[in-house]
Order: C-alpha cells, then sequence, then structure tokens
C-alpha cells in the first residue's frame, strides 16, 4: 500500500502531463525559425560583420585618409610627416519595432489549435521576415555610383565592374559581389535559360552569374534598375531583445544564438481569452559605404536578345 501512496503523490513520475506542453514551445520554435531562415540569409549576401547597438550608444565608424608626402628626402633631411585625417561616419540610429498578435478563444474552437495558432505564427514570422527585406531593398536604392545603359546584359556587367573599380580605389578587397534586379527583367532576360533558382529567406537568386556570386530577384527593385555592392560592403547592425536591462521592466523574450536578432514571447490574457504573442525587433541591414552601390538604369536605347534564345 505504501508503495501505491508514493505513486499517487508523485504522479508526474512516468507520465506527461499537458502541463508539460507550454508556450515555451512556441517561443522556442519561432524564434528557432527566424534563426535558422537568417542564417541562410547571412550566407547568400555573405555578412560577416554583426554589430550590436548597446543601449545608450549610437553607432559610428571612421575612415581613415592618408596624404603622403614625397617619398624622395634627401640624405640626413627631416622626413615630412604624411597628413592623416580621421572623418567620424554616424549611422542612423536604430528603432526597436514592437509587434503583437492576437488570437480568440473562440477561433480555436472554430479552426482548431493547428490552424488558429500555428497558421498565424508562421504568417506572422513570414510578414516579419519580409520587414526586413524591404527595408533592406529600399535602403540599397538609394546607393551612389550611378550610371545608365541601354540593355539588361550591360547593366549587370557594369554594375559588377563599377564596384570592384570603387573598391579597388578605395585600397579594399572585394572577394564577392551581389547583383539585385527585377524579377520580371531578369526572366525577361534568361527566357529559356536553365539556371538553377535557390530560396532562402524569401530571396530568390542564382549563384555565379555572369561574375556575381548571387544574383538576388526582386519584385521590391524597381524595373528598369539593377543594383550591386561587394557583400564586404553589407553590414547588419543590431538590437539584441534578450538584453538584461529589458528585463528590468519585467520584459522577457525568448532568443536563440549568438546574435538575437528577435524576441518572441506569448502569454494567455484571461481577462479576454485571447492569447497573446508578441515580437520584438531591431535590426537593420545596411551598406558602409553609400558610394560603393551601384545603381544602374537600363535605358530604352536598345533590348537584350535573351540568354536563353
Amino acid at each position: 500500500m505504501a508503495d501505491t501512496a508514493a505513486t499517487f503523490e508523485n504522479p508526474r513520475a512516468n507520465t506527461t502531463l499537458t502541463t508539460d506542453f507550454t508556450v515555451r514551445a512556441r517561443e522556442i520554435d519561432f524564434v528557432s525559425r527566424f534563426t535558422r531562415n537568417w542564417d541562410a540569409l547571412r550566407e547568400i549576401l555573405n555578412i560577416m560583420r554583426p554589430i550590436r547597438k548597446a543601449p545608450g550608444t549610437t553607432l559610428k565608424s571612421y575612415n581613415a585618409t592618408i596624404t603622403l608626402e614625397d617619398g624622395n628626402v634627401p640624405e640626413g633631411a627631416v622626413i615630412p610627416y604624411s597628413k592623416a585625417k580621421v572623418d567620424p561616419v554616424a549611422y542612423d540610429d536604430l528603432t526597436i519595432k514592437k509587434y503583437a498578435k492576437a488570437v480568440t478563444i473562440e477561433d480555436v474552437e472554430k479552426y482548431g489549435a493547428a490552424i488558429a495558432v500555428q497558421k498565424t505564427d508562421e504568417a506572422f514570422l513570414n510578414e516579419l521576415q519580409t520587414e526586413v527585406l524591404d527595408d533592406f531593398y529600399g535602403f540599397i536604392q538609394t546607393g551612389t555610383l550611378t550610371s545608365t545603359e541601354t540593355t539588361f546584359q550591360m547593366g549587370v556587367a557594369m554594375a559588377i565592374g563599377n564596384v570592384v573599380d570603387k573598391f579597388k580605389k578605395m585600397r579594399k578587397d572585394s572577394t564577392s559581389i551581389v547583383v539585385f534586379v527585377n524579377t520580371i527583367d531578369a526572366y525577361r532576360y534568361l527566357g529559356a535559360a536553365e539556371l538553377t533558382m535557390q530560396t532562402a529567406f524569401g530571396m530568390q537568386y542564382v549563384e555565379n552569374f555572369m561574375g556575381a556570386e548571387k544574383m538576388i530577384l526582386s519584385s521590391e527593385i524597381p524595373q528598369g534598375k539593377i543594383l550591386a555592392t561587394p557583400s564586404e560592403n553589407i553590414i547588419l547592425y543590431y538590437i539584441d531583445p534578450g538584453d538584461s536591462e529589458y528585463a528590468q521592466l519585467g520584459l522577457n523574450y525568448t532568443v536563440e544564438g549568438e546574435t538575437n536578432l528577435i524576441g518572441f514571447h506569448a502569454e494567455g490574457n484571461y481577462h479576454t481569452a485571447v492569447g497573446e504573442s508578441f515580437a520584438l525587433m531591431g535590426m537593420k541591414l545596411w551598406a558602409e559605404y553609400l558610394d560603393a552601390i551601384a545603381v544602374v538604369t537600363v535605358g530604352a536605347g536598345g533590348e537584350d536578345e535573351g540568354a536563353g534564345e
């Protein structure tokens, strides 16, 4: 009888109860999927320099230039100093973006949790990823290395050539070039060409195209525009949603990985019988040098025959 009583006193010993399935699992799954998708995008863009913004700080970079004096110095003469100059470059402040989603108990009753909760979580995740990409596509169109060409093929070639030339003049290495083109423009040119399209983080891309490591296709790029920049020019600047200073407000978000890009928290609101989900994100993709982003406009002076014809 003693053994039986002990079993009843500890009903969880070998039993999985419904209380073991908590919103914590949803939070971990949400941030894990975002992180996996982000890792794929990071590999596409070859982003190697994530910069974390600490609370109370602003991000600045510094451009250093040297004006060399004549190195032909006579024997015993004083060697003149070359002029060194350091100019600080301040970036725009990074904004924390806050999002919330609610699913009512009636939604769960009507559609079931698999649809009402999981499907809306998936849609929530996709929209957050789209927000990051849309912001980046808008930014890279502000590049100042501009030119005009008559065909799509020449536009891609000159976009690549312009940024390679720019980086060489800056005495910087450019190991890989990323080109961004409009989806319709790309398919019009490619025609029936057999190229392998790949997709990650909502991006469709082709590898090793006309000297570019990646050519990314997007409807967010206007038709007739071709953009290019070295991957070394692309920077991720982010706020860590899991920062301990936010926890002092009682705000604890689930995060994952060394680079915490998104925080997610889910809880039930008994006052309204609603399941609430909250996402916190402060991340921005941009370039260190705007004048190393080529923006080529393809004019009406000629049309490509198409790669597949």
